[in-house]
């Protein structure tokens, strides 16, 4: 089938798709087909039984190619795509000297501009939905909003509480519940609220079946400033404050004490592990090997940093050999399941999607990806899930479909013009950032603008 005419035959309202390979939950099985109507799985088995039950629909053939779930990126901060390279080489802590005047400097248009863009990213990675850790206003929930919906990437959307004011709103927001988008309430760090407020937080999102997001032992400096303010650990504060619970997404997780593991089991709350973020901006990496064999909840998130989900699971399965399994000599450190794992069915159930999407199931979201592997670097293949790990890339992305409905192809979406977006963006995001009042420590190697560079 020519590229214009596969092209055409997945935009239907109704498939009935046969992949060469299909990425069950139990792992890749061959000689399926699966039925797409209505936005969710409707059927799926062997391909000459489903033709049987559904002779109206001819099979899309699809050889050389792989149907799995879309990739959830399980902690994202839309709004900060303007800057993604003004904090490479930047020690931790960077949302105090780039993100915070970053974002202060942007008017509603441009956080429209810029979390289109990261929605865009994030499409073209593979994520059919991203979960965003959150905005203080509303101009921001609704530019976010507004950009995930036009771009159509499934969105979990943080309302950030860090007053009484913002708690009073919360039930409107979480009552803004739609097809792609997914309310949330979210405080940024635990030190930020009183414990009353924290608490309230956390009980709130729970009641509406929602997550309660916050960012949780990132780095040092956040573990002794938290000792410092409170005398305690950020996860010690939570579970002092009863805030850690199932509902509970705690990003990151990277600097944790035997004691903290076993809080995360008993609790049942979900992390969001971020291995991009570790090595670029972090100072260790989350044990994620141990904490899944504790039965602790886990996803994979991008932080904002670079949105590809296969090299988000090479990143996460080369952080714990080399922090963890050189050291031990384990060879597996999970093997590909567990990152495959974690990067769809895994975030799903971080973000409180578990019922939703994540897995390619009868009556799941049909947010899925076609991927070529008619690839020299997937050939031969021996195990499929370690190679998506290990060797698959993004240029082998054929579509993005969220809800059932072709999102991108090729790249680049369907119905939209990306171009334009691109090149809005460059101007805004110039303009802006010449006039935000950043600090950066690790000067600019070279560039066509000026960085108002504020030190101390």
């Amino acid at each position: 089938m020519q590229n214009e005419t596969r092209q055409a035959a997945l935009a239907a309202p109704e498939l009935l798709l046969a992949p060469e390979w299909t990425l069950l939950p139990e792992g890749p099985a061959q000689g399926l087909g699966v039925v797409v109507r209505d936005g969710v799985f409707a059927d799926i088995g062997p391909l000459v039984e489903l033709s049987a039950r559904h002779p109206h629909l001819q099979p899309v053939a699809l050889p050389q190619r792989l149907l799995m779930p879309g990739f959830v990126d399980a902690h994202h901060h839309l709004t900060q795509s303007f800057g993604k390279a003004l904090a490479f080489g930047e020690p931790s802590e960077i949302f105090r000297r780039i993100w915070v005047p970053l974002e202060g400097s942007l008017d509603a248009h441009a956080l429209y501009l810029s979390a289109k863009l990261a929605a865009l990213e994030a499409l073209r990675g593979g994520f059919t939905t991203v979960c965003d850790a959150g905005a203080r206003n509303s101009a921001a929930l609704q530019a976010i909003e507004q950009a995930a919906s036009e771009a159509g990437i499934r969105c979990v959307l943080g309302l950030i509480c860090h007053d009484s004011a913002a708690l009073a709103g919360a039930d409107r927001f979480l009552s803004r519940r739609g097809a792609l988008l997914h309310p949330a309430l979210a405080v940024a760090i635990p030190e930020a609220v009183d414990d009353a407020l924290l608490h309230a937080t956390s009980r709130l999102a729970a009641e509406a079946g929602a997550v309660f997001q916050v960012h949780v032992n990132e780095h040092l400096a956040s573990v002794e400033r938290s000792l410092v303010a409170r005398g305690q650990r950020p996860l010690q504060h939570l579970h002092a404050a009863g805030a850690l619970a199932p509902q509970a997404l705690l990003a990151h997780c990277t600097m944790l004490t035997p004691d903290e593991m076993l809080l995360l089991r008993d609790s049942g709350s979900a992390v969001a592990i971020n291995p991009v973020a570790s090595p670029w901006k972090g100072n260790a990496v989350a044990p994620s090997e141990l904490l899944s064999k504790l039965g602790v909840r886990l996803g994979l998130g991008t932080d904002g940093t670079r949105s590809d989900g296969f090299r988000m699971m090479d990143a996460a399965e080369s952080n714990q050999r080399l922090a963890f399994g050189l050291a031990s000599g384990d060879s597996v450190c999970g093997g590909g399941r567990l990152w495959l794992d974690m990067a769809t069915r895994g975030g799903a159930d971080a973000a409180g999607l578990s019922a939703l999407t994540g897995q390619v199931a009868v009556g799941r979201a049909a947010d899925f990806l076609l991927v070529d592997l008619d690839v020299p670097e997937l050939t031969p293949s021996w195990d499929l899930r370690w190679e998506l790990v290990r060797l698959a890339s993004r240029a082998q992305i054929e579509s993005v479909h969220v809800q059932g409905r072709l999102r991108l192809w090729q790249g680049w979406p369907v119905d939209w013009d990306a171009r334009a977006l691109l090149q809005e963006v460059r101007e805004v995001a110039r303009e802006r950032v010449a006039h935000a009042p950043i600090h950066k420590v690790q000067p600019l190697a070279a560039s066509t603008i000026k960085v108002a560079l504020h030190r101390d």
